[in-house]
């Protein structure tokens, strides 16, 4: 696409009406290229993720919907334009670069100026290899959802949960969410009516494959006006795919979707709950993962984990989780604003599980670049360092800090946040009692230990040489933790040969005076293995 390719796909100037040139004219050195959309060039004013997980504006959408055309994008990849989800974290971000920057806020652009831009793409693209057809494009995911749960009724006692092995070792994404048993309550509203019926999809399902006689069942009684038949539809369909994967992966239909979609933000608990719960359920078959985020479910969660019942809120922190473990999905998760829920849910839910299920949906979304840098912009690292110093969830969190150590955001907040200190205090006390916990502490000190400079002053003055000498020359514990003790140890003692005589060396040689040490009587010390001195 040429050197601006990455910031336009085209530059038509014959398009360009007297509507067009209103809107905002973009420099692309000063504006962020996520902020654009790639078919018209122009700040996005109503951004919208498609199920591919890229972000255009919705008008370019829309026109190449109703064109059926799917544009190549610059990287060869064609995007899924089958439905389409309020990307509202990136318009927040946009109108704060606006506002910051003093640009004016971006207009929609006018649509016969993007129509004209796809038909000249097309003109440009004659093969049918990106037509789209019209029956292949399924109408628009609902993108306004109840989010008023004042009349929410309290949460249910009592459920049914497997529990999670605690072990954290092992990598993460081998742990599923457990699945939920029915609820033993029974709702006493039988005959109010169901306030939520007109946001039915009225979708024709003429074309898809006929109905099982249990999902026909179920169907039935969720599409009903009676409250009291969607909640023995739900009971049954979460009794139906707690332990069958068969079933699961059955009855995971766009039929079903569509309703629970506007279940899972009913006002009545008992049906938010099941359907939060059923659709955990479902989550855990992995053919299932991209359906459901793709059929629009991750804004109605994030606005129950949000306003939502206590029992349903830790329903669908499981159901994140589960949805994280998918690597399609982690982006779109992110970029749709679940990070700040799930942070607060970690620090303030009363329920345990609830609290373990979000440190473990938070770490499957930290394994991408762009999400740990949304959780240090949402201050997780403070927030994580004053938990792993109390012992809250240390060993989860550990894991955490690991991932979020591994980008430059994150490693600075950590060095600024008194981390080193803290985690080296944490091996010392004995608070990371666990295995598990103690080498994902040392984890966490590798990582902040690579080709950083601070971090060996830091660690000098926390003790950190003594401790983890310890470590590697202790009888007990894994050949894994001894072998990430010795690295640090390796690092520490080789940065005098990894650095010249500029202002870092300048840096090196204060730290050693401070600690009474030559360079003479560093580098001597250097040849004698781990035997450190103790002014060291």
């Amino acid at each position: 696409m040429g050197e601006n390719g990455r910031h336009r796909w085209f530059s038509f100037n014959h398009h360009r009406s007297a509507s067009a040139t209103s809107m905002p004219q973009n420099n692309p050195g000063e504006t962020p290229a996520e902020f654009l959309c790639p078919i018209t060039g122009f700040l996005m004013s109503d951004p919208v993720v498609v199920a591919s997980g890229q972000t255009f504006e919705r008008i370019s959408v829309q026109v190449c919907r109703n064109l059926g055309f799917a544009p190549k994008l610059h990287d060869g990849s064609q995007p899924d334009l089958s439905t389409v989800i309020p990307n509202l974290a990136m318009k927040s971000t946009i109108l704060s670069w606006c506002n910051r920057k003093k640009v004016e806020h971006p207009r929609p652009p006018d649509y016969a100026y993007v129509e004209g831009v796809v038909r000249a793409r097309m003109d440009k693209e004659p093969g049918t290899g990106n037509r789209v057809a019209r029956s292949e494009i399924l109408p628009p995911v609902a993108e306004k959802s109840p989010s008023d749960y004042d009349s929410v009724m309290g949460a249910i006692r009592a459920r049914s949960r497997n529990s999670i092995s605690s072990s954290t070792s092992l990598p993460l994404h081998h742990h599923r969410p457990v699945t939920y048993s029915s609820s033993s309550e029974v709702f006493a509203g039988a005959e109010n009516p169901n306030p939520i019926q007109s946001s039915f999809s009225t979708s024709d399902y003429s074309s898809y494959p006929p109905m099982s006689e249990e999902e026909e069942e179920i169907y039935n009684k969720l599409r009903s006006a009676n409250t009291v038949d969607h909640e023995q539809g739900l009971i049954l369909l979460r009794k139906t795919t707690r332990s069958s994967e068969s079933s699961r992966i059955s009855l995971c239909t766009e039929r079903l979707l569509s309703l629970l979609r506007s279940l899972i933000v009913s006002r009545y608990n008992i049906v938010q709950t099941n359907a939060a719960a059923s659709l955990v359920n479902l989550s855990l078959e992995k053919p299932n993962k991209l359906k459901i985020v793709r059929s629009g479910f991750v804004p109605l969660l994030i606005d129950v984990l949000k306003s939502g019942s206590t029992e349903a809120q830790e329903h669908v922190i499981g159901a994140l989780f589960s949805l994280a473990v998918e690597e399609e999905n982690k982006m779109v998760i992110g970029v749709l604003g679940a990070v700040e829920p799930l942070l607060h849910a970690l620090r303030s839910s009363e329920s345990e599980r609830a609290r373990q299920d979000a440190a473990l949906a938070l770490y499957h979304l930290s394994l991408i670049p762009n999400n740990r840098t949304r959780l240090v912009r949402a201050g997780a690292v403070p927030m994580m360092l004053s938990m792993v110093r109390s012992g809250e969830s240390a060993s989860r969190i550990l894991l955490l800090l690991c991932n979020l150590a591994a980008c430059s955001e994150g490693k600075g907040a950590m060095l600024d946040g008194n981390g080193v200190a803290i985690l080296v205090g944490k091996l010392r006390e004995g608070g990371a009692d666990s295995e598990a916990a103690r080498e994902n502490c040392v984890g966490a000190l590798l990582t902040l230990s690579v080709g950083n400079m601070r971090f060996r002053g830091l660690a000098s003055e926390a003790g950190a040489v003594e401790i983890l000498t310890e470590i590697v020359e202790s009888e007990g514990g894994s050949e894994r933790l001894k072998e990430k003790a010795g690295k640090i140890l390796q690092a520490m003692r080789g940065g005098e040969r990894e650095f010249g005589e500029g202002a870092e060396a300048r840096e090196w040689n204060r730290m050693l005076e401070a600690s009474g040490l030559s360079r003479s009587q560093f580098q001597g010390g250097q040849k004698e293995g781990f035997a450190y001195s103790s002014q060291f």
